[in-house]
């Protein structure tokens, strides 16, 4: 998603918000106590938060992770879900390549990809969150039992995801 640069970005952001989890490897292993849920959801390229917030109210029995890389849509996120009174939810501002280094293996109950940057050109196919970098690891993180969520409207990158989940899914 492209967004323009938001003047005020910079300065909110350097505030405190409780929302924000600015270190996740710190927890790694205990985002259900730090929750203080049973289930967790993951959300990789949360955009704006809609779905992960919405996602957040309709399922409070369960813990809400949003991973967004992009600082606009971090902070246009955080201003929303601070005008929630949700306590089921948490913001990493960071790239979801280093997803493996924040949860334990089987700690994901669900994680959840929608409508994710195709990244079209051949050269960018390393960036596709269904890539073979990215699988192995979805695939150690999700507990045994645990489910992919994958949504999209383009067609070649869902069949890029049917072979690549088929050759690297673990």
């Amino acid at each position: 998603m492209r967004m323009r640069q938001k003047p005020w970005v910079k300065d909110y952001l350097k505030e405190d918000h409780p929302v924000i989890l600015n270190d996740p490897a710190e927890h790694k292993g205990h985002f259900r106590e730090l929750l203080q849920r049973e289930e967790i959801h993951v959300e990789i390229g949360s955009g704006k938060g809609d779905y992960w917030l919405k996602m957040a109210e309709m399922h409070p029995e369960c813990g809400w992770i949003a991973i967004e890389k992009e600082i606009n849509c971090v902070a246009v996120a955080t201003k929303k879900a601070e005008q929630t009174q949700l306590d089921n939810i948490l913001l990493i501002p960071d790239d979801a390549a280093k997803i493996d280094t924040w949860f334990e293996k089987g700690e994901i109950d669900c994680l959840h990809l929608n409508f994710s940057d195709p990244w079209p050109k051949n050269r960018n196919r390393k960036r596709r969150l269904t890539h073979e970098n990215f699988t192995g690891k979805y695939a150690e993180l999700l507990k045994d039992d645990g489910t992919l969520c994958f949504k999209t409207d383009n067609t070649k990158l869902f069949e890029f995801t049917l072979v690549a989940m088929d050759q690297n899914w673990q």
